[in-house]
């Protein structure tokens, strides 16, 4: 509990101050019963409600987004009829959004019963003392476990526990305009320089008046900005990430930081800014040229752009190779839930059969069984999946959270001009060594 408030007196002020920002408001949902919250038997599937439930289940998924429309529309209907008495409030968040929004219900005690996480939050919230560790708690964990890819179920393995499903793996890779490359007689980028080389050429303004951009980024956070990180030859800390000084302001990371900032000025990318066009619509009407994006934007195209012809490459290779950033998320369940009735629902969604429903919409299933049926194989994953042999994760640190926050803040000083690349990494790498030390 002591190291629960002590993280939470570090981040509540941010969070409170931007949930307001955000008009964030009270919890929908009402948190368990307290003897609920003090469960600790081990839970089996012989165990039956003793009286209708309902589990609320918060995620990202993009509330227009087809994966939402599979899960409230194929995936919990399915569930609840193989499972009467339970019944699943599903609750669609932004994905910072949803991360704050767990950090203020963990203080007020009104946390979801299961939630999709990105596994980068689980160290942090596993810290905090309000995850099930489910290899203690569930019976059939191991059979469940053994079921799902090893390497994405290390994601919520934390001192020899785990405490998370693996949900669904990616990483990202280059996406780029057909006609955009043939009309400039361009070669697809291969180098970080070639990449770099090609914003520029393909940026400018069209005889219509239309402003096009080389390449859209929607953020400056460590997702967006590592795989130019890694694959420029920088990095966020060293191996055993307890420093980053010497690294996150070495003379790699501040060059891919700089590359981004001289980008941007010349008028060859955009994208994080507000009002800038959505991702999409902009690679869809031909303002961008290039992307860096997952296996969820095949079926995004597919279904506002269905004509518009894109083919896709691996991360551009620098000093570093060619590295994207392992991404994913868990499926994990809080303390406080209906231990039953979470847990039926998180072997649910990892199942081979929600897996593979998923799997049509785009994310990359974790279950064996689900990665062998046709659905998958007719996806074409093989370009992330090669990709995936050459991602790394982001620093599995419990203050992961605020040292990507950090870094987006000073990534847009650079952009915006306010500080140099060195000056914003040599202070970031002075802050992130604090956070690690805590």
């Amino acid at each position: 509990m002591k190291e629960r408030k002590k993280i939470l007196a570090i981040l509540l002020t941010t969070v409170t101050c931007v949930a307001a920002m955000c008009g964030c408001g009270k919890s929908p949902v009402n948190s368990a019963s307290d003897s609920e919250s003090q469960e600790t038997a081990t839970v089996t599937d012989s165990e039956e409600p003793a009286e209708e439930v309902t589990i609320n289940f918060w995620h990202h998924y993009s509330a227009q987004s087809p994966e939402n429309a599979t899960l409230t529309e194929v995936l919990i209907p399915k569930f609840e009829e193989e499972n009467p008495g339970i019944t699943v409030n599903a609750v669609s968040h932004e994905w910072a959004d949803l991360h704050d929004k767990l950090l203020i219900s963990a203080e007020s005690d009104t946390l979801p019963d299961v939630a999709r996480l990105d596994s980068a939050w689980v160290p942090e919230f596993q810290k905090m003392g309000i995850l099930v560790p489910l290899n203690k708690e569930m019976s059939d964990f191991g059979e469940v476990s053994d079921s799902l890819l090893e390497s994405a179920m290390t994601t919520a393995e934390i001192g020899g526990d785990q405490y998370g499903l693996a949900l669904n793996t990616n990483t990202k890779i280059l996406y780029y305009n057909v006609e955009m490359f043939e009309e400039a007689e361009l070669s697809v980028p291969e180098t970080m320089d070639e990449f770099a080389e090609a914003c520029r050429i393909l940026s400018g303004t069209k005889e219509n008046g239309q402003q096009v951009w080389g390449y859209d980024e929607p953020a400056l956070s460590g997702w967006n900005l590592c795989p130019f990180i890694w694959s420029m030859g920088g990095a966020i800390t060293n191996e055993e990430q307890t420093q980053a000084s010497g690294y996150l302001n070495s003379p790699q990371t501040v060059a891919a930081i700089q590359m981004f900032a001289d980008l941007y000025k010349e008028g060859a990318i955009t994208g994080w800014n507000s009002g800038d066009i959505p991702m999409t619509d902009g690679f869809g009407t031909g303002r961008y040229a290039m992307l860096l994006e997952g296996p969820w934007k095949v079926s995004e195209m597919a279904g506002a752009y269905p004509d518009f012809d894109y083919a896709t490459a691996p991360v551009p290779a620098g000093e570093g190779g060619s590295l994207s950033v392992l991404g994913g998320e868990d499926i994990s369940m809080f303390q406080s839930a209906h231990k039953d009735a979470a847990w039926k629902f998180m072997k649910f969604m990892t199942s081979a059969f929600a897996q593979e429903e998923m799997a049509k919409c785009g994310q990359i299933p974790c279950n064996k069984e689900a990665l062998e049926s046709d659905t998958v194989k007719e996806a074409d994953f093989a370009p992330y999946i090669e990709q995936l042999d050459h991602a790394k994760s982001r620093p599995t640190v419990a203050s992961w959270s605020e040292i990507d926050s950090e870094l987006s803040v000073a990534a847009t000083a650079v952009v915006n001009g306010e500080k140099t690349a060195q000056e914003a990494m040599d202070e970031l790498a002075a802050k992130v060594d604090a956070l690690l030390a805590e």
